[in-house]
């Protein structure tokens, strides 16, 4: 019986193995919540949204906290001393005043605490800025620059002109009203004078005509009392 030989096909190549994942990034961790914890419970705060004028309230609420706080303990220390002063029946008159102060106190103090949490919960730069003060067209940089052109342009002209105004009348003092008078009254008697020397040469001038007059009278005389 002839024998057969089995044809074997060729044995394929193995297969590739699968090329390792590239590791992932870890995860950002996720942000605190920003709040307030007041007792158990806590208050969330959206900080983004606290601006400067929400940080100078909280300041300025923070300051009236503290002035009523010290005017509470301060009550309070002068009903102690009153209580330590009084009789028991007094002292237990003053109880229900002394229990009210004390939880007046216990909630500003809470208060504060609420106030200086949300002033630790506020960022250091605000993400939202205040709108930028505008007075009509101009913004406040352009409208100090504009105050200061014209300054230097208006005003300094104008207080030079002044100021030497005023030295050219430093340097050339108006006289005192006694010179004043005294320069009209003598340009009066000037005036008085020149009057009285005119008619004084009027007078001598008619003095020497009248003499002359007589001479030449004499003269004539003479001459016809020789003649005849």
């Amino acid at each position: 019986m002839p024998f057969a030989q089995a044809t074997q096909s060729p044995a394929a190549p193995p297969a590739a193995a699968p090329a390792p994942a590239a590791p992932q990034a870890p995860a950002a961790p996720a942000a605190a919540p920003v709040g307030v914890r007041v007792g158990e419970a806590t208050i969330p705060i959206d900080a983004s949204r606290l601006t400067a004028a929400d940080v100078e309230g909280l300041r300025a609420r923070r300051s009236e906290l503290s002035t009523q706080i010290n005017s509470a303990m301060r009550r309070r220390d002068e009903l102690l001393r009153k209580m330590d002063r009084a009789d028991e029946a007094a002292r237990e008159g003053m109880q229900p005043q002394l229990a009210v102060l004390n939880a007046r106190i216990a909630e500003l103090e809470q208060a504060i605490a609420l106030n200086g949490q949300m002033l630790a919960a506020a960022p250091l730069t605000g993400s939202s800025r205040e709108p930028e003060v505008r007075y009509g067209p101009f913004s406040s940089g352009q409208l100090t620059a504009i105050s200061i052109v014209g300054t230097v342009t208006v005003l300094m002209p104008l207080a030079l002109a002044l100021s030497r105004l005023l030295l050219a009348r430093a340097r050339n003092p108006k006289p005192a009203p006694v010179v004043l008078e005294s320069a009209a009254r003598l340009e009066r008697m000037e005036q008085a004078i020149d009057a009285v020397a005119e008619e004084v040469e009027r007078i001598s001038e008619g003095q020497r005509y009248v003499t002359q007059l007589m001479a030449s009278r004499e003269r004539v005389g003479i001459e016809r009392g020789g003649t005849s």
